[in-house]
């Protein structure tokens, strides 16, 4: 098993200094990968939920690059068809080659907002059908030193890739829907499901086999993101996978893992990001997750 962290980038609290200080907890604490979230366009919907400054993922991810040592790198949930797939793989490469090979893991999703996607001048009705062929277009391009590629949305020829990432990352598909799960399986890596419980989680990934079979294709690995918050009492058999006592996190985990996942994504991300002075609480939280709950020496579940 590995396990990570959904690095905070976006509320009223985040600067280059807090990035930093998580960063640096982050690696220090033993994790195995440190992730980003995305939004580009922070329009009020989104403000509504996850409020500004929301630092954009990939610039930040070259930022902590510098910070660490090392730590692998990853995003979770990049909102896809928001960013040129050229440009967006040009910049994981870049990322890649002066980390020294660290990016792992690129963690797409199709998102939620249409008022972003309108500012960005991007049909939302075709996110869906924009994120599969980008998806077509970023294999092809991370596969060789020239590629080329005829989509209806992505559309190039005879292109020079490098620097491209020494490992191809593994494509991580987030979201929860069946046609999530076919984009999964025909054109990513693993399944990353978000801050659902593990009865759903395991019922998903019983479909997601389905589809694996009907395509023809293999099953994807699993990486949940576990929305993390340490409670003193017991919660109920249905809370999200990551919430409860660290001994209900632990069968959370010991439970997914026997489904088959392979990686576990803690997110402390708290509703009241609006409030800077959380910051140190959320960082205790973290800490408790390599003191109580996981052993990261061993990557194993803390007896």
């Amino acid at each position: 098993m590995k396990f990570g962290v959904n690095l905070i980038n976006n509320g009223p609290g985040i600067s280059r200094e807090s990035i930093s200080r998580w960063a640096e907890t982050i690696e220090g604490l033993g994790f195995d990968m440190l992730l980003l979230s995305d939004h580009v366009a922070i329009t009020s919907d989104v403000n509504a939920r996850y409020p500004a400054p929301f630092f954009d993922p990939i610039t930040t991810l070259a930022f902590v690059a510098a910070r660490t040592r090392t730590i692998a790198l990853g995003t979770t949930a990049l909102i896809l068809p928001l960013r040129h797939v050229l440009e967006m793989a040009k910049s994981i490469g870049t990322i890649d080659e002066l980390s020294g090979g660290r990016f792992e893991a690129i963690g797409v999703c199709v998102g939620w907002s249409e008022p972003e996607y309108e500012a960005l001048g991007i049909p939302f009705s075709e996110r869906g059908r924009i994120s599969d062929d980008y998806l077509e277009a970023l294999r092809k391009f991370w596969a060789s030193d020239v590629a080329s590629h005829h989509g209806v949305y992505a559309r190039f020829s005879d292109v020079y890739t490098t620097p491209r990432p020494e490992r191809t990352p593994q494509i991580w598909v987030a979201g929860l829907a069946d046609p999530v799960l076919r984009r999964a399986v025909r054109l990513g890596d693993t399944w990353h499901p978000i801050n659902r419980s593990v009865a759903w989680m395991t019922d998903a990934y019983g479909r997601l086999q389905t589809i694996a079979a009907e395509e023809n294709k293999p099953v994807p690995t699993f990486a949940p993101r576990l929305y993390l918050r340490i409670t003193d009492s017991p919660l109920g058999e249905d809370h999200v996978a990551g919430e409860g006592t660290p001994e209900q996190i632990q069968r959370d985990i010991a439970a997914l893992r026997d489904v088959g996942a392979e990686y576990f994504i803690f997110d402390p991300h708290a509703p009241d990001a609006r409030d800077a002075t959380r910051e140190p609480d959320l960082i205790r939280l973290v800490e408790r997750v390599a003191e109580e709950i996981i052993d990261l020496t061993q990557g194993t579940i803390r007896s």
